[in-house]
């Protein structure tokens, strides 16, 4: 039921915002002439990697020029596009052919990149019993400066106890802070 959710709800969303999609790849392109997306390999379900797309908020090169490493406040590598971009989560509106494809789900544990978290982690393998999803608890209620620690501890209670009104809840609240552009604050974003 919720992989039919997702494929529905994900080819929805590319139809409905491939024009705006459009329209941030040229702001992108003809801020610095780099590349439209940013992709990277993320930990799936069953512990299996795949590429998640997003489209890139930082200058080309980042990781080159400074080496990878997580956004901070006022960080010099973000964009004036990839700066909107953040606030509103619309970075992320490539993942939808990542939900579209089944590598994802709109609601589950964060997609980790693959070499953030060791597979021999306890919990791992619980907690990548389900698809990642392009939100959930730890999105939406941890700081945006938490802990790899601290989001894990989210994410292991979500795949212990989801319900489909938890998600529900989760999908409003994300779009919520979506609407009032506070996916970038360091306090409270609901």
């Amino acid at each position: 039921m919720k992989r039919f959710f997702d494929f529905f709800l994900a080819s929805l969303g590319i139809l409905l915002f491939f024009p705006l999609g459009i329209f941030f790849s040229f702001l992108i392109k003809s801020g610095d002439g780099g590349s439209i997306f940013f992709s990277q390999e993320r930990w799936g379900r069953g512990g299996k990697k795949f590429k998640a797309y997003k489209f890139r908020t930082m200058v080309d090169g980042a990781d080159r020029k400074w080496g990878f490493k997580p956004a901070r406040e006022n960080d010099e590598r973000i964009t004036r596009i990839g700066k909107f971009l953040r606030v509103t989560a619309m970075d992320e509106l490539p993942q939808l052919i990542n939900i579209w494809k089944g590598d994802m789900s709109f609601v589950g544990p964060r997609a980790m990149a693959g070499d953030t978290l060791d597979p021999g982690t306890p919990g791992f393998s619980e907690r990548h019993q389900i698809r990642p999803g392009l939100t959930g608890p730890a999105q939406v209620y941890a700081p945006r400066d938490a802990s790899i620690d601290e989001k894990f501890r989210y994410d292991l209670k979500y795949v212990r106890h989801h319900t489909l009104p938890g998600d529900l809840k989760l999908l409003f609240l994300s779009i919520w802070i979506t609407f009032r552009g506070k996916w970038e604050s360091r306090s409270k974003k609901i």
